[in-house]
């Protein structure tokens, strides 16, 4: 933890949307370490979020862990709730939460499609609508989408998904045209191969790193620290004039 002083989100307030583990987790603890308070969502691992709250607190932070399924509106005003009771305000959302079917597209289903379009937009939409009602009340705040590189670049067999996340490139635009008036900054960071518990598995077969790499100007996979800076700079006073902006962070994998 730094020093109060050195600490750029002292005073604040964050809620991290899917902070049990892999990007979320590392964007929660990152936060935590700036000075803000971290709500650390969760929707099934609730060990692996406590883990999450010691972790920040062994460190001299602040958090809390709270479950709550952003696929499902009517939860939505619990983790708001929470927020508020615990830490009085909330100056930061961060929208990491996300969920994936890989399914050829002549094979998907609606189920997959409702599940996912559920929590990878809905949820997003909704969730932010309930805190931006707090930001606006406040004339401050920061709303950050984490989205992915196949907001623009598809990805084979996983059609869904893509078309939540280009979609979520929409959303924080139109977010960001209506909030700025009352003061509330909403961007996008869309990672792009990022070493995780996730991915681990996958990068770990020689042959599917080797394509990977060979698609990454950089020549290596992200580490989620890398998207964390990305976050810290947003959800700083530093980003107070950047609003609806995309940031890819991939290594060069667009170019």
């Amino acid at each position: 933890m730094k020093t109060k002083d050195e600490a750029r989100l002292k005073g604040r307030v964050a809620i991290v949307t899917g902070a049990s583990r892999g990007i979320g987790r590392a964007i929660a603890v990152g936060l935590a370490r700036e000075g803000a308070s971290v709500v650390v969502n969760y929707v099934s691992k609730a060990a692996a979020a406590e883990e999450v709250v010691n972790d920040i607190r062994v460190d001299g932070g602040n958090a809390v862990a709270v479950h709550t399924d952003v696929g499902n509106l009517a939860q939505h005003e619990g983790l708001v709730a929470a927020a508020l009771k615990r830490f009085g305000r909330i100056d930061i959302l961060v929208n990491n939460a996300a969920i994936t079917h890989r399914q050829p597209f002549l094979d998907a289903t609606a189920g997959a499609w409702d599940e996912t379009v559920s929590v990878n937009l809905k949820g997003v939409y909704f969730l932010s609508q309930a805190v931006a009602r707090v930001m606006t009340e406040q004339r401050s705040g920061k709303i950050i989408n984490i989205s992915s590189v196949h907001d623009v670049r598809a990805m084979m067999n996983n059609s869904v998904y893509n078309i939540t996340k280009a979609g979520l490139v929409m959303l924080t635009k139109s977010l960001a045209l209506e909030l700025a008036e009352k003061g509330i900054q909403v961007n996008c960071v869309s990672p792009g191969a990022i070493l995780t518990d996730e991915t681990r598995d996958r990068l770990a077969d020689p042959e599917h790193r080797a394509r990977v790499l060979a698609k990454i100007p950089s020549r290596r996979v992200g580490e989620p620290a890398d998207v964390v800076g990305a976050v810290l700079l947003l959800a700083s006073p530093e980003s107070d004039y950047i609003t609806g902006t995309t940031l890819y962070v991939d290594g060069g994998m667009l170019l």
